[in-house]
């Protein structure tokens, strides 16, 4: 892929920044979906050793409840994963931090306050 549009968002120190607080933050997110794995391992084996008329046992909706909770938990865990992945492959390309929307650089506050963020303030406004 080309050069971005428009001139890098971040100076050499802030990329190294970045990639640190990218780095941390992938680290925390596998331990999140480790916790969250086992936590599922065990809710599923217990879920095995209760009954599976959930229409009549009282436990079968609270189980079925954690089920889709952590199921969704893990999904948003897995997913930032994902963007935190491909925001350290763009980091790596020189293209983090240039705006999806508009092709213009992200403001560093932003990107240390949200670093999956993929939009300037101004495109996340207009929905972009």
């Amino acid at each position: 892929m080309g050069e971005p549009p428009f001139e890098a968002a971040l100076s050499p120190a802030e990329q190294a920044a970045m990639g640190e607080l990218l780095a941390a933050d992938r680290e925390s997110t596998i331990s999140q979906i480790a916790a969250l794995t086992r936590d599922w391992d065990d809710l599923v084996a217990a879920s095995a050793m209760v009954a599976n008329d959930d229409e009549h046992d009282p436990e079968g909706a609270t189980i079925a409840f954690e089920r889709s909770h952590l199921r969704g938990l893990l999904d948003r865990a897995q997913a930032h994963l994902d963007d935190l992945d491909e925001m350290t492959e763009r980091l790596r390309r020189g293209t983090y931090g240039v705006c999806d929307g508009c092709g213009r650089p992200i403001a560093p506050e932003r990107l240390r306050a949200r670093p999956v963020a993929r939009t300037c303030i101004r495109c996340a406004g207009r929905g972009r």
